[in-house]
């Protein structure tokens, strides 16, 4: 609907339809905001919705993208929202029916239902059952094996119109060789010692991306294990709510909020574990950029990114992502520096497997062979 620089899904968008382009195709973009479009091969058409509750641009969106698809002259396509005229789906955010399955385990039944009764999770609800009960709809590309068995067992979809391409990555800015003569610059930008064993964590929605139960880790480290870590927090968030919770455990100090950035390659560089202990996420752009910067990933079950990890090798795996005694647990033993400098070498090389090009090039096969 909106495109921002910020989010995995634009990212991914932005290099696919470069691909799309390169190929000699016409590619015609429907969304409420976008960049400005300066190749002739490249139309954008502006799709209104309506002022006010985020529920009600959901649903103006997909009515309107729907009317404007169908007023063109085009020969495919595809989806990276939950509209209702699509012949490919991309299901980037995974099922939101799950994520609210996953949700209402950590919440008290006064908020899980009021979370429920909320017009916005009943809107996409809504807007995902007419999406996966389409008859135009042909193939669902899911980024990982995880959201595609939550879409066969909630919406039965059949396994054969389901396909799987992991996200993919920028190798080439992403360089482990950059990060010895970087990392000092970086670490002095955020007033780290070179010597601090520092934790980060990318991303924005805190809750489903479990922040406070990585706050919980780092304090049972520091006051039970003794060991002293940084925590660096770079996305978009309630940070206030979550600093009081870091000073209310006596860690505030220890804990670095920069907001949403555009730009997160620095931090990489400066930190030495990345921790993404969520508690739903379809498959982790940020997991993989830390992997590509050679940082060893620790993350929960419930991430994607956790089929391509193998336990205690490119990092660790937290089978309860909201047991901050598990988590802690799982970065204990890449706090000693060979056993992180090894796991950061590994990770590095399994992201090497999984190229932003090569994405590209699986998604312009199934694209190419339906055009």
């Amino acid at each position: 609907m909106r495109y921002t620089p910020y989010g995995g899904a634009e990212v991914f968008i932005s290099r696919f339809v470069e691909g799309l382009l390169k190929k000699g195709h016409k590619c015609h973009i429907f969304a409420s905001k976008w960049d400005t479009v300066t190749d002739d091969k490249l139309l954008f058409h502006r799709v209104k919705t309506l002022k006010g509750p985020s529920f009600l641009k959901a649903v103006t969106f997909a009515a309107n993208s729907s009317r404007l698809l169908k007023e063109s002259p085009l020969d495919l396509v595809i989806s990276f929202d939950r509209t209702l005229c699509q012949d490919i789906y991309r299901a980037g955010d995974g099922c939101h029916k799950e994520w609210l399955r996953q949700r209402s385990k950590v919440l008290p039944p006064v908020k899980r239902i009021v979370t429920y009764l909320n017009p916005l999770h009943l809107t996409y609800l809504l807007l995902e059952r007419r999406l996966f009960g389409s008859k135009r709809l042909k193939v669902v590309i899911t980024n990982s094996n995880r959201v595609k068995r939550e879409l066969m067992s909630h919406y039965k979809l059949p396994e054969e119109r389901i396909c799987v391409i992991y996200n993919g990555v920028n190798l080439d800015k992403f360089l482990p060789s950059e990060r010895p003569g970087l990392r000092g610059i970086y670490r002095n930008t955020l007033g780290l010692k070179s010597d601090s064993v520092v934790l980060l964590f990318v991303g924005s929605g805190f809750e489903r991306k479990g922040l406070a139960f990585l706050i919980k880790a780092v304090d049972i480290l520091k006051k039970r294990e003794g060991r002293s870590v940084k925590l660096v927090v770079v996305g978009k968030g309630n940070i206030r709510k979550y600093r009081n919770m870091a000073n209310r455990h006596g860690i505030g100090g220890d804990i670095i909020f920069t907001g949403p950035i555009k730009d997160t390659l620095g931090y990489y560089y400066a930190c030495d574990i990345f921790v993404l202990p969520s508690i739903y996420e379809p498959f982790s752009n940020a997991c993989l950029e830390a992997m590509a910067a050679g940082l060893p990933v620790i993350t929960s079950r419930r991430n994607g990114v956790s089929e391509i990890i193998s336990q205690d090798q490119e990092g660790g795996i937290v089978e309860d992502p909201t047991d901050p005694e598990q988590i802690a647990a799982s970065i204990l033993p890449f706090l000693g520096g060979d056993k992180r400098e090894k796991a950061g070498i590994a990770a590095r090389k399994k992201a090497e497997n999984f190229s932003i090009e090569g994405n590209i090039d699986k998604f312009l096969e199934i694209v190419e062979g339906m055009g």
